[in-house]
């Protein structure tokens, strides 16, 4: 979970559109209906790639220098950069039950000052992430 930085390659297509590949990264291409279109897909598709390499646990490939790619014609090299945090938070953001305990005292206290469990755990997890 961080934040990346990969060169895309960039091809225009007849039709004022574009393909982007990452080549670093495998099965990792998109396009666009046009430029602006084409960087606002690449940004999504490295981020879903790039989150799938997490998940997964999959070593993630060190990105290539811009001018070690080589291109032809009228494609050219842009950085492209993503977050996979704020990519999980928009997307994989359903609930999922958990069982605790906790002493029965505190459970009482909490239930007393109106506490809601699930917010206080969801609070105290991103501070203990450091997020």
């Amino acid at each position: 979970m961080a934040k990346y930085v990969y060169p895309a390659v960039f091809t225009p297509e007849k039709n004022g559109a574009f393909s982007v590949n990452f080549p670093d990264l495998e099965g990792c291409y998109t396009c666009g209906d046009n430029l602006e279109d084409g960087l606002e897909m690449a940004e999504d598709v490295l981020a879903l790639v790039l989150y799938g390499y997490e998940k997964d646990h999959r070593l993630i490939p060190v990105p290539s220098r811009r001018n070690d790619l080589k291109v032809s014609g009228e494609e050219f090299v842009n950085y492209i950069s993503c977050d996979t945090m704020a990519y999980r938070r928009k997307f994989n953001n359903k609930a999922v039950k958990k069982t605790l305990t906790i002493p029965e005292w505190m459970n009482e206290e909490a239930i007393a000052l109106g506490l809601n469990f699930s917010q206080v755990l969801q609070d105290a997890l991103l501070q203990k992430m450091h997020i």
